[in-house]
């Protein structure tokens, strides 16, 4: 590529990318660390597609990740990456990655995934229509047409759904959406047929072209030149991809082999550092970068340009329709619910108002207050799964962090407040609790909120903790440290001071959802002191001196420090995903390899012969 169309392309935001000695190493605790990358050099242009070649397992995502900058925190990272010749941070919106494996939301079918995606990404100005119409077309240039109003489908849900190939492609048309400057494809044939991968590329390449976009993807299609000017050409009637992986690939090596893949790894690298082609793509590094410095323009790009109001109601739509078809999301846990209280109501059926109704009515709400909160850990794995969605998309620039946080919470609340009505409704009346509208109404406003709340505690921990069965453990064992220091099986006045008492008494939602609970139901009753005495005991001395609550001040106090709680805990959600942005940088440091496993680079300058 000439000076005067690289400089074009940069006019026109194009993005040239170039790495130098780049080196990574895995970093262990005990043991020496591995080293993944050493000394890689090469360079991306406008226009053009790079084209990555390699075993499994000889650094060709970890190459893409570190061009992105985005290695895990357990790995360090050493060399020099500039972007059109400068040390400059790109702006989400400016590159997309499609990664090997495919997060999407399998409830939607692939038209709702790519128009939801399109509404997100495409700006306000646009109108509806044409980013509907963007989508269709994305959709018909990977060929996608013939399962348009399909869903997705995956491992939970009960149709079939799309193939891996067309969910590979489903991938791509989401980040070629909005026409990144800057496009990373790790294994973008994976699961395609031959047919179907020559096509996807071919329409890839003629996309970077008039876009102006530097594509670099990992495929399998080799150099021929160099390996055969090395020694290693490929027999007649061979399959050169074949040929040229079986060359560098020592995962299957025989010990009685002729020439290892360890030793032909070595002539490759040896070979490489000193043919022309080495020295040409350090004349090309130097040249990019000279010119990029020569310039002033720089790269501005934004991430989403929809608005915030934008993001939260396309996001909110979204998660309503994918947490209505997710059977598990809540359709499960309201049978359960509605079982439970159905069982509730019959253990406790028409407690009455005699002195043993007393502990009846307390263990019924006690059980309400911990056990159906506490199921709400039930829909931790459907939790994990929007978490890489949103990792995905949010790397990649869609939307910002308070517009998913916000959006979960708005489009949860229509379905928790059907499982706390109803059922709650089933357990209050068969138990013959207080029947008055006030009475119920502040019942099941109140296990809404616990809902909520734990739902909000459980996406803290699905933020962290990205497994499911640890992470439903986490929140499980959180959960059942509250509820034991929550002032019922163990009476405040009898907790030991350290800890229990101060502060997880005190910070335990479970006190205030109890003593909410309580005081809804036995102010205003009076009951006998014993089954046959004539004097009579008020529900606040109960309160009082049976369950040692604060009576202080009134049950709506508990309901507002709940609603301030399921606030605090949404808060600290945001906090913990912006942390994450924040720190996973600053993680990676420096730090050089010492032992090389190389990855062959061949830049193309037609991006249809890199097919």
């Amino acid at each position: 590529m000439t000076s005067t169309k690289l400089q074009t392309y940069r006019e026109n935001g194009g993005v040239s990318l170039t790495w130098k000695d780049l080196s990574v190493k895995e970093v262990k605790e005990k043991e020496k660390g591995r080293a993944i990358l050493k000394g890689i050099t090469g360079y991306a242009l406008p226009g053009e597609l790079l084209a990555i070649m390699g075993p499994s397992g000889s650094g060709k995502s970890t190459l893409l990740d570190a061009l992105a900058g985005r290695l895990n925190s357990n790995t360090r990272q050493a060399g020099e990456i500039l972007i059109n010749g400068r040390k400059e941070t790109l702006a989400f919106g400016t590159s997309a990655y499609v990664t090997q494996d495919d997060a999407l939301m399998t409830t939607l079918t692939v038209r709702e995934a790519i128009t939801y995606s399109a509404m997100l990404q495409l700006p306000d100005a646009m109108p509806a229509s044409e980013k509907k119409r963007r989508a269709e077309t994305t959709i018909r240039e990977m060929g996608l047409q013939d399962c348009i109003d399909t869903r997705i489908g995956g491992s939970w849900s009960a149709a079939k759904g799309l193939s891996g190939g067309q969910k590979r492609r489903v991938s791509i048309c989401i980040e070629i959406l909005m026409r990144p400057k800057l496009l990373f494809l790790d294994e973008p044939t994976s699961g395609l047929d031959s047919a179907a991968s020559y096509h996807v590329m071919k329409r890839i390449a003629h996309l970077a072209r008039p876009e102006g976009m530097t594509v670099i993807a990992s495929i399998h299609q080799p150099a021929a030149e160099f390996f055969a000017s090395a020694g290693f050409p490929c027999p007649p009637q061979r399959n050169p991809s074949d040929h040229y992986l079986r060359t560098v690939n020592k995962d299957f090596d025989e010990q009685d082999s002729t020439t290892a893949a360890e030793e032909n790894i070595e002539i490759l690298v040896k070979s490489y550092q000193s043919s022309e082609i080495s020295q040409q793509t350090e004349q090309q590094v130097a040249g990019i970068c000279q010119l990029g410095r020569a310039s002033r323009r720089r790269t501005v790009q934004k991430g989403s340009q929809a608005s915030f109001v934008t993001q939260c109601s396309v996001l909110t739509r979204r998660s309503f329709v994918n947490m209505y078809r997710d059977l598990g999301y809540y359709w499960l846990r309201f049978a359960i619910y509605l079982g439970l209280c159905f069982c509730v109501g019959t253990v406790f059926y028409d407690v009455g108002h005699d002195f043993g109704s007393i502990q009846a009515r307390g263990s019924m709400l006690l059980f309400v207050a911990a056990f159906l909160t506490f199921m709400t850990i039930g829909g931790f794995p459907s939790f994990v799964e929007d978490m890489k969605i949103f990792g995905r998309e949010r790397l990649n620039g869609h939307y910002e962090v308070g517009s998913f946080v916000l959006s979960h919470a708005l489009s949860s609340i229509p379905y928790l407040i059907i499982v706390s009505l109803i059922p709650g409704a089933v357990a209050y009346l068969l138990v013959g609790l207080q029947r008055t509208p006030q009475h119920f109404a502040f019942f099941t406003t109140l296990l809404f909120l616990c809902m909520l709340l734990v739902e909000s505690l459980m996406m803290i921990v699905a933020s962290i903790v990205p497994n499911y069965l640890m992470g439903i453990m986490t929140g499980a064992g959180i959960q059942g440290l509250m509820i034991l220091s929550a002032g019922f099986f163990r009476l405040p006045h009898d907790l030991p001071n350290w800890f229990w008492k101060y502060p997880m008494y005190h910070v335990a939602f479970h006190k205030y959802a109890n003593q909410g609970f309580y005081k809804n139901e036995f102010v205003g009753l009076e009951f006998p002191r014993t089954n046959n005495a004539g004097t009579t005991i008020d529900g606040e001395e109960i309160l009082r001196y049976v369950w040692e609550m604060e009576t202080g001040y009134s049950k709506w106090v508990d309901l507002g420090v709940l609603t301030g709680m399921v606030v605090v805990y949404r808060a600290v959600f945001w906090g913990v995903l912006k942390f994450g942005e924040k720190i996973k940088p600053i993680l990676r440091g420096g730090g050089s390899a010492k032992r090389a496993t190389t990855v062959d680079v061949d830049a193309c300058s037609d991006g249809e012969n890199a097919v």
